[in-house]
């Protein structure tokens, strides 16, 4: 397969360097109709009909936090949040109130250059939806209301959501982009903008942000999916005409990136980093978006994509010895950080620490070595296949592309230019790119991507006083050094081989037959391995696989638990007779993974493909169960990677925090324990083989789930060499019950930590015995649906004490018990009023019930879930393993389930749960003393 594409390559390049030598105007998809009203207002519409009866509404402007003046900094992001709190024909909250009763969730994001809302999968079968969705996209772009009374409310939930988002990463930022945009207004507009401005403003500074920049000219409405383009069409024309275009509207200026000859290097610590992050930025001049629309495009965005590939596999290697110089790698070309007026080819390592500069060096000597012998053909050969088995499967997608795959590409077109061609013409011209383009051409580009100019480096790292960190005149001086060192040309040393050479025989399916619950056939191997195959036409290039065994870790006694928690790193050191990189490099040109997981009840493997690469993924599981590689000294690197990262995340507060709600709900429950450094003294690779062996020894205790474009013709003998022929007892195991319960009682546990924010994260569970069945576990998740819109409405926007509360629902059938967990920040002087909030509403809730227009928006969102889930591969593998870890079955009349639930039985459930009188509360406060009660 590999030579007939390599003379296809050659076949095409011969024909076509004559017509690629001129540049092809890229056309635009004739399935998008766009246009443009009188006033500017520019619209994309687009008929898609998956998911079926469903469309999203998304309203784009070229505008952002750029845009501000020195007293405006966080009012475009504050802007976007008042467009859910007022319109002309939506007072209040009832747009948002609406939108719930139809099962519609609105969301938008605000950047430096563009603000984007959207409102996606609204059921347009609805009377009426399609017209209010238009309207709401009608008021956001000229009609908010922006009511102070509105405006004061909000003020507390921007200033929670800038303490929820105030990590070190963030303040990294604050302080960098000065620095790294130095004379450019990208280093002084963030767009969580200044808290002090935030909670001050004038609501006509927020007015004047709003007339000045929300105009038609500089938006735009993108509609796709299961609807009547020419209806929409004319209803835009109709409804958009009366927003008059603004005269003598201020310009919209993009603002430039300068560029500098020698590097920049910035150095940053805080004591909530957890590991050390080395990135150097290569900037370089970004296409202008007039010249987008010609195929060289396409071609430059080729070759930048596979230099970062190449670039990213040879730091990947070097990264693969006894003593690594960095953990972790990652090479790509795009925005420079976050301006969209100049590029950067980029390359990001994770240091070790006793490593640093050992690192840093490795890293600029890679740099070094591509630009000056560049790439070989064989690497680039090997990239190529890759990227066009990429390209092929997006091809093979192309009738089965969901809404927002396409909204996305239409909000890039019109804030961007980014080319839109249909994916078939897009297709063919990236192939031809592909074929034309040789390594040498690459080699070419490396030099345009990489100069001696316009470097910024950063290095961010933790603070902690025994971490020794270079300086910037060190790190110059290495960059100085590579410059002048002698390297030699890479070698390619790798070669095709086999993942398995004989191809196992004596498998043998002794019975088949058809299983009416899931639509699935299931075989039974001679080995007692179990497959339930189930054939769909939700994705033509998609094949996922689920291998359950019940048991665990809960066979294996509590000294083991180190290893059990260490176990997922075995095959770190590779399968069959290759290392973890030769499979790597060995799977390039594929689109397949093969996993396993070993929790407390179950062991499972889990794998994706292409039907192409079907039997790639079965002879990976094959040897998954077979042949793990034995190599003590990889292993070892990896325990040691392993140790700095936990040690580096026990300082982490997010992770204290953590732990101090496992400790409390689990009571130190050794089984419940995450894994930590102190664990990885008790880890024996020894022991940990034994463990790994005696979990796959029984095969035929798996029953495999596959999901997807199945041929049964292909997949029945593929499945009896790979799966039928693994290794088995033939005895039946199941888990064993290590008495993992949650806590009884009333328990409260609140510590202060030192945070560089002023804040208290809060944690709160009622916890109780339940039976476990499809009645329950739904009910359970519609209370706390229910529960979660009613404390966003209490905390959220009536208190303005948090930026967002979420309240889960936790089932489990072993042992059969519910719990309820809330979980927000907020500031620390508030956190006692909205715990009695939290109180107070479920017990609320457990006396009087919600309002039936509360469960019947929840009610109706989980039907419009329900229906778009059917058609998803991947619900259906995760709905076929709870059956089989559980018995529970799904789809038992799931839509009749949800439509009888009542008030009262919300209320019931909630009583119930509550009067069992399980509650933990876990607070940690950002002060210096530590009290528990």
């Amino acid at each position: 397969m590999k030579h007939l594409l390599l003379v296809l390559l050659a076949m095409i390049s011969y024909s076509l360097q004559k017509t690629m030598a001129q540049e092809s105007i890229l056309p635009i998809d004739p399935k998008v109709r766009i246009g443009k009203l009188d006033n500017g207002l520019t619209y994309y519409i687009r008929k898609n009909a998956l998911p079926e009866n469903r469309a999203d509404f998304y309203f784009a402007q070229k505008v952002g936090s750029i845009q501000e003046e020195s007293n405006q900094l966080g009012l475009a992001h504050f802007l976007e949040h008042m467009c859910f709190n007022g319109t002309a024909h939506f007072p209040g909250n009832s747009l948002e109130q609406y939108l719930k009763r139809i099962g519609v969730s609105p969301n938008a994001s605000t950047a430096m250059d563009e603000t984007v809302y959207h409102m996606c999968d609204v059921p347009v079968d609805i009377p009426g939806a399609i017209d209010t969705c238009l309207l709401i996209l009608h008021d956001w772009s000229n009609d908010l209301t922006l009511d102070p009374v509105e405006i004061d409310k909000e003020r507390g939930v921007v200033h929670e959501e800038w303490r929820t988002r105030m990590t070190a990463m963030l303040r990294f930022q604050e302080q960098m982009l000065p620095i790294m945009y130095a004379g450019s207004k990208y280093g002084v507009s963030l767009p969580i903008g200044k808290m002090d401005i935030i909670m001050n403003f004038e609501p006509q500074t927020l007015r004047d942000y709003y007339e000045k920049w929300y105009r038609p000219d500089l938006q735009a409405i993108i509609v796709v999916g299961d609807i009547d383009v020419d209806s929409i069409e004319a209803q835009i024309k109709k409804l958009f005409a009366d927003i008059p275009a603004q005269p003598n509207a201020a310009k919209r200026e993009y603002f430039p990136v300068y560029d500098h000859k020698d590097p920049i290097i910035f150095i940053a610590q805080d004591k909530e980093k957890t590991d050390i992050e080395f990135v150097v930025f290569n900037k370089h001049d970004a296409t202008p978006d007039s010249l987008k629309n010609y195929s060289d495009y396409l071609r430059k965005d080729y070759a930048t994509q596979v230099i970062s590939r190449m670039l990213e596999q040879r730091l990947y290697e070097r990264s693969q010895t006894a003593h690594p110089p960095y953990s972790s790698c990652s090479v790509y070309d795009g925005n420079f950080f976050i301006a969209k007026t100049k590029k950067a080819f980029t390359s990001n390592i994770t240091c070790i620490e006793d490593s640093i500069e050992k690192g840093i060096t490795t890293l600029f000597e890679e740099i070094e070595r591509v630009c000056r012998f560049g790439f070989t053909e064989t690497e680039y050969n090997r990239t190529r296949r890759s990227y066009l088995q990429y390209l092929e499967s997006r091809y093979n997608e192309r009738n089965n592309l969901k809404n927002e795959e396409l909204t996305n590409q239409y909000i890039l077109h019109f804030l961007d230019n980014e080319p839109i061609p249909s994916i078939e013409y897009k297709y063919k011209i990236l192939y031809e790119i592909a074929a034309t383009t040789t390594a040498n051409m690459l080699n070419d580009v490396i030099h345009q991507l990489i100069t001696d100019n316009n470097k910024f480096i950063a290095l961010f790292a933790p603070e902690k006083k025994d971490l020794k960190l270079p300086t910037e005149e060190a790190i110059r001086n290495i960059l100085k050094e590579v410059k002048g060192k002698e390297l030699t040309r890479y070698v390619d040393d790798y070669t095709n081989q086999s993942l398995i050479e004989d191809i196992p025989q004596g498998g043998k399916i002794i019975s088949e037959v058809t299983d009416s619950l899931f639509g699935t056939t299931l075989l039974t191997l001679s080995n007692g391995v179990k497959v339930m195959v189930k054939k769909t036409d939700f994705r033509n290039n998609q094949i996922l696989m689920k291998g359950v065994s019940l048991g665990g870790g809960s066979l294996f006694p509590d000294s083991d638990i180190p290893n059990i928690n260490f176990l997922g790193k075995v095959i770190t050191t590779g399968l069959g007779n290759f290392t973890f990189s030769e499979l790597k490099r060995m799977l390039e040109d594929k689109q397949v993974s093969v996993g396993y997981s070993l929790t407390e009840l179950a062991n499972t493997v889990d794998g994706n493909c292409t039907p192409k690469d079907f039997e790639t993924m079965l002879q990976l599981t094959h040897l998954l169960f077979t042949s793990p590689r034995r190599d003590k000294l990889s292993f070892n690197v990896t325990k040691d990677l392993c140790y700095q990262e936990l040690c580096n995340q026990a300082k982490d507060p997010e992770i204290v925090f953590k732990d101090s709600i496992n400790n409390a709900v689990y009571m130190g429950h050794a089984r419940r324990k995450r894994l930590t450094s102190q664990m990885l003294d008790h880890v024996d690779y020894d022991r940990l083989l034994e463990i790994y062996h005696d979990c796959f020894k029984n095969a035929g205790n798996f029953t495999f789930v596959f999901v997807g474009n199945i041929d049964m013709e292909q997949l029945e003998p593929l499945i009896v060499n790979y799966l039928g022929t693994l290794p088995s007892t033939q005895q039946k195991e199941t888990f064993k019950d290590n008495q993992i319960k949650r806590r009884r009682g009333i328990y409260k546990n609140i510590f202060y930590q030192k945070l560089k924010v002023d804040k208290a994260s809060n944690f709160i569970s009622f916890t109780g015995s339940c039976p476990y069945n499809l009645r329950n576990i739904t009910l359970f998740d519609i209370s706390c649906q229910v529960l979660n819109d009613i404390y966003t409405d209490k905390v959220r926007e009536q208190a303005g004490a948090t930026y967002s509360i979420y309240v889960g629902a936790d089932s489990d059938k072993y042992p059969e018990e519910i719990s309820l967990q809330i979980v927000f920040d907020t500031a620390p002087a508030k956190r006692e009023e909205m715990i009695k909030i939290i109180d107070d509403e479920i017990k609320h809730i457990a006396e009087v019930g919600p309002t039936k227009e509360s469960l019947d928006k929840v009610k109706k969102y989980m039907l419009n879930k329900r229906a778009k889930d059917l058609k998803d591969n991947e619900y259906w593998i995760i709905w076929m393993d709870e059956y089989l870890r559980t018995g529970l079955n799904p789809l038992d009349n799931y839509e009749a389930v949800i439509n009888s639930f009542t008030t009262k039985d919300v209320s019931n459930f909630i009583k119930t749960l509550i009067e069992q009188k399980n509650r933990v509360e876990v607070s940690m406060v950002s002060q210096k003393e530590d009290k528990t009660e």
